[in-house]
């Protein structure tokens, strides 16, 4: 599962999969605005079959975040 969160995002945000890390957030990747978020929250969804409600959308502001949000729509 990890793995497809950084290959979404590495998709998403046009950069290396191995550059991603628990603390890749907007602050250190050029582009990630809120259309970039907009655009990988679709992305999350799509792939993970999974409907992410808005607060934790607002939430989901670096990778260890992102990955833990994600396993507790999993394990539902």
């Amino acid at each position: 599962m990890e793995d497809k969160v950084k290959s979404i995002m590495a998709r998403v945000f046009k950069i290396d999969p191995s550059l991603i890390n628990d603390d890749t957030a907007p602050g250190n990747v050029n582009g990630w605005d809120s259309l970039k978020q907009m655009s990988l929250i679709a992305a999350f969804e799509d792939e993970f079959d999974i409907q992410i409600d808005d607060d934790e959308m607002q939430e989901m502001i670096n990778y260890r975040v992102i990955v833990a949000i994600i396993k507790t729509y999993l394990e539902d």
